[in-house]
């Protein structure tokens, strides 16, 4: 059994239903074994469009890095993601951030991402749920990470706590839209 982390953000639409809507989708590759609190964060790269909703969960699975990345892909485009332009607003952004402690530089995949540690809306959920878990490469904890990084100019600002994902249909695993 593995630990994939996973980064979520929405900026458009309903964008905590759909963070929810996320979580219970992937409930069908494992267990969801942590969740952090519901961050709103200013958009990183291009600046003209609404704050991002942000959280990172833990999932215990037996499935493979690559097949969780198409899973994620796949809960992405279900949700109506459209790749326009890099840093554009998105309905669903699902990021495989860690992998068990795995180190992998393939084309279509690098463990662990590659920005992960340059992101405040991601170090902060991070942290908050794995605080003591330490980057493969850097070799530093995800508490250490964030506290480097801080909260650039108060960009990422907690508005719930793990609470947000709680939902009766996180309880069913196998109701969903998302074809694995």
């Amino acid at each position: 059994m593995a630990v994939a982390w996973i980064g979520l953000g929405a900026n458009l639409g309903d964008r905590e239903a759909t963070l929810r809507d996320a979580v219970r989708l992937l409930r069908r590759l494992g267990r969801v074994s942590a969740v952090s609190s519901l961050y709103e964060t200013a958009p990183v790269g291009y600046l003209d469009q609404p704050s991002f909703l942000n959280a990172v969960v833990g999932l215990e699975t037996h499935a493979s890095a690559e097949t969780v990345l198409l899973v994620l892909q796949g809960i992405e485009r279900a949700h109506g993601r459209r790749r326009t332009f890099p840093n554009a607003p998105r309905t669903l952004d699902l990021d495989l951030l860690l992998f068990d402690g795995r180190v992998l530089d393939e084309p279509n995949l690098t463990l662990p991402h590659p920005r992960l540690h340059e992101r405040a809306f991601v170090m902060a959920p991070l942290a908050e749920v794995a605080s003591r878990l330490r980057h493969p490469r850097l070799g530093r904890t995800m508490a250490e990470l964030a506290a480097a990084l801080g909260n650039v100019s108060g960009d990422v600002r907690r508005i719930a706590g793990p609470e947000w994902a709680d939902d009766d249909a996180l309880s069913d695993p196998d109701i969903g839209s998302c074809v694995l």
